[in-house]
């Protein structure tokens, strides 16, 4: 198995709430014919797919989806575009969990969560700098 994620899909009960949310973010969409609604990141993508889709997709009842604790992260270019673009989140209808604010391992990052609970983290991280075409590697490695 090739070290990658290709696809983040986000199980989503109102597709079009979902779907101009992230497209509010400045996020360009592209709808299937099978109703998912697409948005191609660099080397991956984030994709909303209906709830009710996605647990019949896995054979299993919606309520056994779970909640698991995770976040999705988005880095920045620059330390105050960190509250920029939680400000835009919120504008969007996102909710705020922690606004920007200097952390302990001396990067700024904040939370927010998506009008349907998907939290993402946004974080400037001095020592993991973004690559020239907006790549993300740890430790900043190109």
């Amino acid at each position: 198995m090739e070290q990658r994620i290709s696809l983040i899909t986000l199980g989503t009960r109102d597709m079009a709430a979902q779907g101009a949310f992230y497209e509010s973010l400045g996020w360009a969409r592209v709808d299937s014919p099978d109703g998912v609604i697409a948005f191609d990141l660099i080397g991956q993508t984030l994709g909303l797919y209906p709830l009710e889709a996605l647990a019949k997709d896995i054979g299993v009842a919606v309520s056994d989806l779970g909640h698991g604790a995770s976040t999705l992260g988005y880095n920045v270019r620059e330390k105050h575009d960190v509250g920029a673009l939680l400000d835009r989140a919120a504008a969007s209808g996102g909710r705020i969990l922690k606004p920007a604010e200097d952390v302990f391992w001396g990067g700024h990052s904040g939370y927010f969560a998506d009008p349907e609970g998907h939290i993402w983290e946004v974080s400037w991280n001095p020592f993991s700098p973004l690559g020239s075409d907006g790549t993300f590697q740890w430790n900043g490695a190109e």
